[in-house]
C-alpha cells in the first residue's frame, strides 16, 4: 500500500465566478486534483472554493460536475476530504458531507498532523472587519435561509453571481501580503499566547505569502486560483512545509 505522507492546503479557487475565464478555471482546478500523487492522504479547503454556493432540498449549483467527480474520486480511493465554510461559500448544509464525503470544519480548527499542530481557518471571521461579521451573521440566520431558499433558483443564482462579480471587479482591494501587519498575524500571535501551533494557514486574503510568529510558529496565507493557483503540501515523512504552484495555472487545457 502506498505511503500517504502528503496534505493539501487551498483556499479561494472561487470555482463559478463569472469573470476572468470560469470554465477554464474550473477544468483547471479539476485536472490538478484528478492528478494527484497516490501519496496524498488529507485535503483541506480553507473557503471559498466555489464563489456562491446554496443548497435547496432538490437543487445545487451546476457547472461544476468536473470538481465534484474529482473530489469524489479521491474520496473513493482513501483520501480524507476537510472543508472549512468561505464567505461565499458559507452555505454548505449536507451535500457535500453526504455524497462526497467531506468533513466539515469549524473556523479557526487546529488539526494534529503526525505531531503537527496546524491552526486552520479561512479568515474573513477574524480579521476585525465588522461587515465581515455582520454578513456571516446574516448568511447564518436560519431565519434569512429560509427566505433565501423560497426565491427560484434562477433568479436567486443570478443575483448571487451578479453581485459577487461587481464585488470583485470594483472591490478596490490592494491584495498583498502584510506580513506582521496583516489582521491576521495579530489572531496568530494571539492565539499562540495560550495554544501550541506549529503553522498557522488561513485564506479569504487572496496573497500567497509566509512569515515567523513571535514564538515561531510558521504564519502562512494561501493565494487564490483566479490569476495564481498557489497552494501549500505539508511531507508528514520530511517534517516540510512547502509552497506549490498547479503547472495548469491559467493555462487552456482540453
Amino acid at each position: 500500500m502506498q505511503d500517504r505522507r502528503l496534505y493539501y492546503f487551498i483556499s479561494d479557487v472561487h470555482l463559478g465566478l463569472k469573470a476572468y475565464d470560469p470554465v477554464t478555471r474550473e477544468r483547471n482546478f479539476a485536472k490538478f486534483l484528478n492528478e494527484l500523487p497516490e501519496e496524498t492522504a488529507e485535503i483541506y479547503l480553507l473557503g471559498d472554493i466555489f464563489d456562491f454556493w446554496y443548497e435547496y432540498k432538490y437543487v445545487i449549483p451546476n457547472g461544476f460536475a468536473r470538481t465534484l467527480g474529482a473530489f469524489a474520486g479521491l474520496h473513493d480511493r482513501g483520501v480524507k476530504l476537510f472543508f472549512i465554510n468561505g464567505n461565499h461559500d458559507v452555505w454548505t448544509f449536507d451535500y457535500l458531507q453526504r455524497e462526497i464525503g467531506f468533513i466539515i470544519l469549524n473556523e479557526m480548527t487546529v488539526k494534529e498532523i503526525e505531531g503537527a499542530r496546524f491552526c486552520l481557518a479561512h479568515g474573513d471571521e477574524l480579521t476585525g472587519e465588522p461587515g465581515q461579521k455582520i454578513l456571516k451573521n446574516i448568511f447564518r440566520n436560519r431565519f434569512l435561509q429560509v427566505l433565501f431558499g423560497s426565491i427560484h433558483p434562477r433568479w436567486a443564482f443570478a443575483l448571487a453571481s451578479r453581485w459577487s462579480k461587481h464585488n470583485r471587479l470594483n472591490s478596490g482591494v490592494d491584495f498583498r501580503f502584510r506580513g506582521d501587519e496583516d489582521p491576521l498575524y495579530k489572531v496568530a500571535a494571539g492565539f499562540e499566547e495560550h495554544n501550541r501551533v506549529d503553522y498557522f494557514i488561513f485564506g479569504h486574503m487572496h496573497t500567497a505569502g509566509d512569515c515567523l510568529t513571535p514564538k515561531g510558529a510558521g504564519f502562512y496565507i494561501l493565494g487564490e486560483w483566479i490569476f495564481g493557483c498557489d497552494y501549500l503540501v505539508f511531507n508528514s515523512e520530511e517534517k516540510t512545509l512547502k509552497w506549490e504552484r498547479s503547472q495548469y495555472c491559467n493555462q487552456n487545457i482540453e
